[in-house]
């Protein structure tokens, strides 16, 4: 028995047009809010659960919907249709409200920050470990502090002049650092302004090479006087903030119609077996749909830290580009109503060689064995999305912020090393089964995350890329088997019902996840807990994968080894 690649990479264009939105959405989307909207991480997080919160309630609605639904042109392809076409109008429209906040806020500059003395964050204070500094220093003390290590206060009335001519002028960019050093006891906190000589970063008052790990001085002082203005200006011009939650619902809205129907196709057309390497295509395709968003990402400038005020649009607008182009090719190539036949056709040639132990048709209820396997499969899935749906929806913002590195390049090294990993993946699972596989990826999943805990703005790049690639790996591991777990406990007429519970159990957790995580930097005043966060609960998921009992594949060895070659 072999798969029939071409169908399922046909089918799996709607997961590419899928896949490229949300790879857009959970980018530029906090950036927004935060930098253009002046809002926290606990009220960014809120907003960034709202697709989750739609999610709940829609996907197994929607779900159960197409079971339902029967046209000429199938039970899934109207729901994609409509509700992808929606979305992409929607979202480019989404910008222009973006860009309404935008020409607000181009009345603040520099001088508008030093005049009126914002109060900002100060990046190197942390509530548990380092709550020896102030959490806060108003725009001149900080830059008085970087410049020469004093308050403004204690400055000469030449040296005031000196650090607000440096605060003012190109001088103080987005390649600018400093040092600061933890004051020991007795002692006072220090810090040094840093420079780039011949691509090494050393000490301006020494030329001696730096050691120590830098802080971006321009995200300190011009960043964070940026979000205090937008805060302002918000709060003056709340229509816009409205206007934009409004669109933003219906983009929301939108994607949530077709997003389980989508998924549904894929067991639609392919038989039980084959399901897990279905997946793995399935999953490449929307890999691929988010990889190409992040090299769009990397043309459009969008992960560079002096693009942190950018207008979306064209960037937007080419993203829609690719899921309209995907969309056309779905809809001319994908017959559904005719590859469901013969999906049902072999499928129940299968049946009658090999007694199935799915229910008989007039049963509705999973044994208690069965039952329980599925709650803790979807308890593991809730756990898992809990930790890397806290990475993904705050990571464009801690790569800016916190590592001062563009995200595009992380999140693209992830995406590829998915994508070499989603067939052989599929493959494995069919020879070593799909719970072995699944815990095999959430202890791949979870040492990217401890690892990262580590790494900082001084961190080399590469050892960044090694541990993204990883949790890339990890996460396709993950994905390709969780949920053909799920599907495996359905009869064939629920399918859609059975999808709908999986990304229930996904959503619910994408939901309290940028919520939680958001408030837990809040509270402690720092993102730094972003990747403990992610490694405790992707930890937890293995421990409850462990009792699952149902739901693995059962390999069929093949035939000869051109068959193997073709899997």
């Amino acid at each position: 028995m072999k798969l029939n690649y071409k169908r399922t990479i046909l089918v799996g264009f709607a997961f590419f047009l899928i896949s490229a939105f949300w790879q857009a959405y959970d980018t530029i989307i906090p950036l927004m809010l935060t930098n253009k909207f002046g809002l926290n991480q606990t009220w960014s997080g809120i907003i960034m659960s709202l697709d989750n919160v739609l999610a709940l309630f829609m996907l197994p609605l929607f779900g159960a919907l197409s079971d339902k639904k029967d046209t000429r042109y199938g039970k899934r392809t109207p729901f994609i249709a409509i509700g992808a076409i929606v979305a992409i109008v929607c979202f480019v429209g989404l910008t222009f409200a973006d860009n309404a906040q935008l020409s607000k806020l181009s009345e603040g500059t520099k001088e508008t920050y030093w005049t009126q003395n914002y109060t900002v964050e100060n990046r190197d204070y942390h509530n548990i470990t380092n709550n020896e500094v102030p959490s806060q220093y108003t725009v001149r003390d900080y830059a008085a502090k970087m410049y020469f290590n004093k308050t403004f206060d204690q400055l000469t009335d030449q040296q005031k002049a000196q650090v607000e001519s440096w605060y003012k002028s190109d001088e103080l960019n987005y390649d600018t650092v400093y040092v600061y050093t933890k004051p020991a006891d007795g002692q006072t906190e220090s810090y040094r302004l840093c420079k780039t000589e011949n691509g090494t970063t050393v000490y301006a008052d020494t030329g001696e090479k730096v050691t120590e790990r830098t802080t971006n001085a321009y995200s300190s002082l011009v960043s964070d006087a940026e979000a205090q203005f937008a805060k302002s200006v918000t709060k003056a011009n709340w229509w816009i903030l409205l206007i934009f939650i409004a669109v933003l619902l219906t983009v929301l809205v939108a994607m949530a119609t077709f997003r389980s129907p989508a998924v549904a196709l894929m067991p639609d057309v392919t038989v039980k077996p084959l399901r897990s390497k279905a997946n793995a295509i399935i999953n490449l395709m929307g890999t691929a749909g988010g990889l190409l968003v992040l090299v769009l990402g990397m043309i459009f400038g969008t992960g560079a830290v002096k693009n942190q005020m950018m207008s979306y649009t064209g960037f937007v607008a080419a993203v829609c580009g690719i899921m309209l182009a995907a969309l056309v090719v779905f809809l001319l190539t994908v017959k559904e109503k005719r590859w469901n036949i013969e999906m049902l056709q072999a499928q129940s040639a299968l049946d009658e060689n090999e007694p199935s132990e799915e229910p008989q048709q007039g049963e509705e209820k999973l044994s208690k064995d069965k039952l329980r396997s599925l709650i803790l499969i979807l308890a593991s899935v809730a756990l898992w999305f809990t930790g890397y749906n806290a990475i993904t929806s705050k990571y464009s913002v801690y790569a800016l912020n916190v590592l001062n590195k563009d995200y595009n390049t992380t999140l693209m090294i992830a995406q590829g090393a998915a994508i070499v990993a989603y067939v052989p993946v599929g493959i494995v699972a069919g020879k070593i089964g799909r719970k072995k596989s699944i815990l095999a990826g959430i202890v791949m999943l979870t040492a990217a995350f401890f690892g990262a805990i580590f790494v900082t703005a001084s961190s080399p790049s590469w050892l960044l890329w090694i541990l993204f690639a990883l949790a890339g790996i990890g996460w396709a591991t993950i994905n390709v088997n969780s949920f053909p777990m799920v599907v495996e406990l359905s009869k064939g007429s629920n399918i859609g019902k059975y999808t709908g519970y999986y990304y229930t159990a996904s959503m619910a957790a994408q939901v309290i996840t940028p919520i939680l995580s958001g408030a837990l930097m809040d509270a402690f005043g720092t993102m730094s807990i972003l990747f403990p966060y992610g490694a405790i609960f992707a930890a937890a998921s293995f421990v409850t994968m462990l009792f699952v009992r149902h739901g693995d594949s059962k390999p069929e060895p093949p035939k000869d080894k051109l068959e193997m070659l073709g899997d």
